[in-house]
């Protein structure tokens, strides 16, 4: 694998966080993506051991899922370090519109911060003494961005490009358009000479393009059939609360799935189901894929 500079660290998180960039140049570090709130101390500890003592003078978000973003106000704290958002995402956190924010709708948490500077599709940024593009990055999230070194060929694609992949459309989830997006996307990545990828989540890679070709393939059959997407969606939406939760009472899903609205509208748009009916299907395909397991009446989380 193509190395990185020796003054770029990734930390690569286990799921309910995100994989961190921690840039450390001559005059300003920089941190891309904080991971989520629950993992916000061991977030810390990464960060300190990476500065040997230095502090943290910037955070630059991607996008703000609970997952990119969750240890934005503890570092924020500790440091009092700059934060950059995406611009289309500013009178959001400044009025702190948990709605807007997703952190309502799919039942996840993320602590209130601040932000001092906003980052819009064009600008540049330098960080680890180099040169990024920010570059606009819709489909998982209508306001994400990505931010490419064209010095180093690296690109930090959060959930736009995995290896294997990419985030949930949630857009489409809501009735808004996500897949076209998506697509277009995945097009921009392959105009770059990007020759080393850091995704949102797993492991850095380098077979760029045959990436992109899955992710093509990927994107081809979920909107095909945007049903695919949504329950894939709602798979993911309950692993992630069991990784938080580790457990919960069988009973409670249902519950918990009729009052969450993203739930709600992808089971009214493409599942032809209750939220109800629809906790009982997920319920069903997590302990089919050894992901969850049924002990004395609790949804215990597996795999």
């Amino acid at each position: 694998m193509t190395a990185l500079p020796a003054n770029i660290h990734v930390f690569e998180r286990g799921w309910l966080s995100s994989n961190n960039v921690l840039m450390v140049g001559r005059h300003e570090t920089t941190l891309v993506d904080s991971g989520y709130l629950i993992h916000a101390p061991q977030t810390l500890d990464l960060v300190r051991h990476g500065l040997k003592g230095r502090r943290l003078d910037r955070i630059v978000n991607t996008h703000l899922h609970s997952d990119h973003c969750g240890g934005n106000a503890t570092l924020q704290a500790h440091y009092g370090s700059e934060t950059l958002i995406p611009v289309s995402e500013a009178d959001n956190v400044r009025h702190w519109d948990e709605d807007k924010l997703s952190y309502k709708a799919t039942g996840q948490q993320c602590h209130r911060f601040s932000f001092d500077g906003v980052l819009t599709p064009g600008d540049k940024l330098t960080m680890a003494d180099l040169e990024w593009q920010v570059l606009g990055a819709p489909g998982h999230d209508a306001h994400s961005l990505m931010l490419f070194c064209p010095q180093e060929g690296m690109l930090i694609s959060a959930d736009a490009l995995w290896q294997n992949g990419f985030g949930v459309i949630f857009p489409e989830l809501d009735g808004e358009s996500g897949f076209d997006e998506e697509r277009a996307t995945l097009d921009l990545i392959g105009t770059l000479d990007a020759r080393i990828v850091v995704p949102g989540h797993g492991a850095v890679f380098t077979d760029v393009q045959a990436a992109l070709k899955r992710a093509r393939n990927r994107l081809d059959f979920l909107s095909s059939n945007p049903a695919r997407n949504a329950e894939y969606a709602v798979k993911v939406l309950l692993k992630f609360l069991l990784l938080e939760r580790q457990r919960m009472p069988v009973d409670e899903v249902p519950l918990m799935f009729a009052s969450l609205p993203i739930v709600v509208n992808a089971a009214q748009r493409y599942l032809d189901k209750t939220p109800e009916e629809v906790a009982h299907w997920t319920i069903k395909q997590l302990v089919r894929a050894c992901s969850a397991r049924i002990e004395s009446g609790y949804l215990l989380n597996d795999g």
